[in-house]
C-alpha cells in the first residue's frame, strides 16, 4: 500500500513548473467563477520503472490529478478506519468503497463531482504520459488545492512538467493578493500626499533646512517608489498572469533600500545628528557596515519570498535567511534606544529644554511603535500556527500590509517632529560653547540671547560690581588730588 507524502509548490499563473511526485500540490484562492486549464502537462517516470513494464500492456501506471476545496480535505484518504492511508486497499475495494491502486475520494453529497479526479495512464514501456488538455470550471469561492498523486510504488521518482492556468473574472491575481494590490495603490497615494506636504514645507523654509531634512526627503521618495512598484507588479500579474521579473526585482530592491535607510535615519536621529552633534564622527563606518549588512540580508530574504519557489529552499534554509534579518533588526533597536538615552542625557545637561521635549516625544513614539511591532509578531506567529492550510486567506493580506502601515506612520511622526520651520534652533545644531544655555531663550524685542547659567550670571555681576567700585574709588580720589593741587 502506498501512502503519498505531500510536497508543496507555490502557484504561479501561466508559468511552467517542475514537480516531483508523490504528491505535488499547489494552492489557489480565488473568487468564483474560476477557469482552470491544464496545458502541456507531461508526467515523466524513471527508466527503471518504464523498463519493468510489459510492452503489450495498455495501462502500466496511473497518475491522478485531484482538485478540491480546503474544507473538503478530509474527503481524501481512508476516513472509514481513521487511518492515514491515501490509497485504496483490497479490503476497502471488496467493500466497494474504492478501486485498488487509486486515491480514496469520498465525494460531496451536495456536489457529487467534487473533489474532482482526472486520471492519466502510462502506456506500455513509455517514459512519458501526456495529460489531456482539460478545462475545469469552479463556481464556488474558496481556497482550492491541486494535487498530482499516485499509489503505485514503482512510479517513485516521477516528475510532472507543464502549466496550470487559473483565472477568475477579474484577472489572474489570486484572491488573497487582490486586497494587497488595492492597499499598495492607496499607500502610494498616501506617500504622495506626505511628499507634497513635505515639499511645500521644504520650499517655504528652504533657507533653514538642515542635512537631516534631505535624508527624510529621500526616505519619502523611496517609500512612494516602493509602493508604486508593488502596485504595478501586482497589476501586471493580474493582467498577464505572469510576474515580470524585472519589476519584481526592482520592487524587492526598493523595499530593501527603503527599510535600510529608514533604520539608518532613525539611528542618526537618535544619535542627535544635526541636533547635538554636527557629524557622526568615528561611528560613521560602523553605521555604514551595519546598514550594508542589513541591506544584503533583507535583499536575499525578499528575493526568496517573492521569486523563489517553496520547494527550492528547505525550512532550515529559510530560517538561515530570516535569522540574520531578525538579529540585525534587534541590533538597530538596541543601538537606537542606547543612543536616545545618551542624547537625552546630553540635552538635559545642556538644559536645551525645547530639544529635550522634542526628543522625549520621539522616544515615547518610538517605544509605542516597538511595542506594537512585538505584539504584531506574536499575532503573526499565532495566525500562521492556527491556519496551516490558509483557510483564512481572505484576511491574510493584513499581515504584510501592517508592516508597511507601521513604517509609514513612524515616518509621519518623524516628519511632524522635524518639519522645516522658520525657527531652526528648535532642532538644529548650534555649535559647542563653553556655557550651557537654553537655545530657545531668545529675547523677542532685542534678539539677544538670555544666558541661563547662574554661574555665568554671577560672574558677570561680579565683573559689573568691580567696575562700579573702581569708578567710585576714582570719584573719591579726585577731590584729594584737587586739594593737593
Amino acid at each position: 500500500m502506498k501512502q503519498s507524502s505531500i510536497m508543496s509548490i507555490p502557484y504561479t499563473p501561466k508559468e511552467a513548473r517542475w514537480c516531483r511526485l508523490p504528491c505535488c500540490r499547489t494552492s489557489i484562492c480565488r473568487s468564483s467563477p474560476i477557469s482552470n486549464s491544464f496545458e502541456d502537462v507531461v508526467f515523466l517516470r524513471t527508466k527503471e520503472s518504464a523498463n519493468a513494464k510489459n510492452e503489450m500492456q495498455s495501462r502500466t501506471g496511473l497518475v491522478e490529478t485531484i482538485i478540491l476545496e480546503v474544507r473538503d480535505r478530509e474527503r481524501i484518504g481512508d476516513s472509514f478506519s481513521k487511518s492515514n492511508a491515501l490509497c485504496c486497499t483490497p479490503k476497502l475495494a471488496q467493500e466497494k468503497f474504492c478501486t485498488v491502486g487509486e486515491v480514496i475520494i469520498q465525494h460531496n453529497q451536495d456536489n457529487p463531482l467534487w473533489p474532482l479526479r482526472i486520471q492519466t495512464f502510462f502506456e506500455g514501456k513509455n517514459h512519458e504520459a501526456n495529460m489531456l488538455p482539460t478545462t475545469v470550471e469552479i463556481n464556488s469561492t474558496g481556497m482550492y488545492y491541486l494535487y498530482f498523486m499516485f499509489c503505485d510504488p514503482e512510479l517513485k521518482g516521477t516528475i510532472v512538467r507543464g502549466r496550470a492556468v487559473w483565472k477568475n473574472p477579474d484577472g489572474y491575481l489570486p484572491g488573497r493578493m487582490v486586497p494587497l494590490m488595492t492597499f499598495y495603490g492607496l499607500a502610494s497615494l498616501a506617500y504622495l500626499v506626505l511628499g507634497l506636504f513635505w515639499f511645500l514645507r521644504f520650499v517655504q523654509f528652504w533657507k533653514d533646512v538642515i542635512q537631516l531634512h534631505y535624508q527624510i526627503t529621500v526616505v519619502i521618495a523611496l517609500g512612494m517608489s516602493e509602493m508604486a512598484l508593488w502596485y504595478f507588479e501586482y497589476a501586471n500579474l493580474n493582467a498577464t498572469g505572469s510576474r515580470p521579473m524585472v519589476i519584481t526585482i526592482w520592487a524587492v530592491t526598493m523595499t530593501a533600500v527603503k527599510k535600510t535607510l529608514s533604520r539608518v535615519l532613525l539611528l542618526v536621529v537618535s544619535m542627535g545628528y544635526g541636533v547635538v552633534r554636527p557629524t557622526l564622527g568615528g561611528v560613521t563606518s560602523k553605521v555604514f557596515l551595519l546598514a550594508l549588512t542589513y541591506f544584503i540580508a533583507t535583499e536575499a530574504l525578499e528575493l526568496v519570498e517573492h521569486l523563489g519557489s517553496i520547494n527550492d529552499f528547505s525550512r532550515k534554509t529559510k530560517i538561515y535567511l530570516v535569522l540574520p534579518v531578525v538579529f540585525l533588526d534587534a541590533s538597530f533597536i538596541l543601538w537606537i534606544f542606547s543612543s536616545l538615552s545618551k542624547t537625552l542625557e546630553k540635552l538635559q545637561m545642556r538644559k536645551s529644554m525645547a530639544k529635550l521635549d522634542l526628543y522625549r516625544k520621539f522616544t515615547n513614539s518610538l517605544a509605542i511603535f516597538v511595542l506594537l511591532s512585538i505584539a504584531w509578531v506574536g499575532y503573526e506567529l499565532y495566525f500562521n500556527a492556527s491556519d496551516p492550510l490558509s483557510e483564512l486567506w481572505r484576511i491574510s493580506w493584513i499581515i504584510p500590509s501592517f508592516w508597511s502601515l507601521l513604517a509609514f506612520s513612524l515616518l509621519v511622526v518623524v516628519c511632524i517632529l522635524w518639519a522645516p520651520s522658520s525657527n531652526p534652533t528648535r532642532y538644529a545644531y548650534a555649535g559647542e560653547t563653553g556655557d550651557d544655555y537654553d537655545e530657545e531663550a531668545i529675547s523677542l524685542t532685542t534678539g539677544v540671547r538670555v544666558i541661563s547659567d547662574s554661574g555665568t550670571k554671577l560672574e558677570r555681576k561680579e565683573k559689573k560690581g568691580s567696575v562700579s567700585t573702581d569708578y567710585a574709588s576714582d570719584q573719591r580720589e579726585d577731590p584729594e588730588e584737587d586739594k593737593r593741587q
